[in-house]
């Protein structure tokens, strides 16, 4: 990775009136497909009441900037009243496994002594993607007795059988400024039918150090022996107002998926000198694509400004 670096290629879709039930954001691009000619791409969008549903957008695999449909619905409607997903759901990994897509999604509910909590919901598509439904009305990751605040983003990869994840682990809130703020960084787990996950605390990105906040939204890939991870990272403090404090790019690499060396100067992206992603980087997906790896990733504002993609080369 010394000698490479992504290419950025440009804003592919921000919220307009191809989604008309959406008012703001396009927030953790998902690939959940890809063929020669089409990319799915999932991503969530706010309504009038900064609801979050589940939007999805087909692109031309040659040129991810060529948008060829919008869907105009929510590919599922909120949680029934009292769910884990009555207040939101935002996408985070798909998986294909025996001729279904495994739609591994946030579930959002508003709490009173902290602003939210998170869990994380399952839905199938039996389809290619055209459809998905609820798998369970109940999340399959939620708080535990050893992670007892919330957990959120995943991962998911299957090897040799074994489901993997990597997915973000709230390790605690704290008052700042007046106003209660998470801190996570990002854990594993393994299942052998990717419903029951089997978590024994095993910490995969931790904080850098004090003054990190948050570590989220791995995306694994693996070259030859060795195990790649994007994520994004940010301060503990001042991240909605500062540019310093604000999310970045990370990434890291492992001989077996399980202990991590983070190498931040290594990830290749930073942000731009003006535009969209001139305040931060958050949220990246990698995909290999007819023998090009791509990077979907969010800009400005946690996805306020849209998400766009970058391109992987050698120097």
């Amino acid at each position: 990775m010394s000698n490479s670096q992504w290419i950025k290629k440009g804003v592919i879709y921000e919220v307009d009136d191809r989604l008309p039930w959406a008012k703001s954001h396009a927030q953790i691009p998902t690939v959940d497909s890809v063929s020669s000619s089409c990319l799915g791409v999932l991503f969530s969008a706010r309504d009038d009441s900064n609801r979050s549903l589940i939007a999805k957008i087909e692109l031309d695999s040659a040129n991810p900037l060529n948008i060829q449909k919008v869907q105009s619905d929510p590919i599922m409607s909120l949680g029934k009243l009292g769910s884990f997903d009555d207040c939101g759901m935002m996408p985070s990994s798909v998986v294909d496994w025996a001729g279904v897509k495994y739609l591994y999604y946030i579930g959002w509910n508003v709490r009173n002594t902290v602003p939210y909590h998170n869990s994380v919901g399952l839905a199938f598509s039996d389809d290619g993607g055209k459809s998905y439904h609820r798998a369970f009305e109940g999340p399959v990751m939620d708080r535990t007795a050893e992670e007892p605040y919330f957990c959120a983003t995943t991962c998911v990869r299957i090897e040799n059988g074994i489901w993997r994840n990597w997915y973000l682990s709230c390790t605690g809130w704290r008052m700042i400024d007046g106003r209660a703020e998470p801190r996570y960084h990002l854990k594993y787990a393994e299942s052998v039918d990717g419903i029951n996950w089997k978590r024994e605390g095993r910490v995969a990105i931790n904080y850098a150090d004090l003054a990190e906040g948050g570590v989220v939204r791995a995306s694994v890939l693996k070259n030859g022996d060795i195990y790649c991870m994007w994520y994004c990272y940010r301060g503990i403090s001042g991240y909605r107002s500062s540019c310093e404090s604000s999310y970045r790019i990370g990434y890291a690499e492992s001989g077996d998926g399980l202990v991590w060396r983070r190498m931040d100067d290594l990830a290749g992206i930073g942000l731009s000198d003006e535009g969209w992603d001139s305040f931060m980087l958050a949220y990246p997906e990698v995909v290999d694509v007819a023998g090009r790896r791509l990077m979907f990733y969010n800009g400005n504002g946690f996805g306020q400004t849209g998400f766009g993609y970058a391109e992987f080369t050698k120097e």
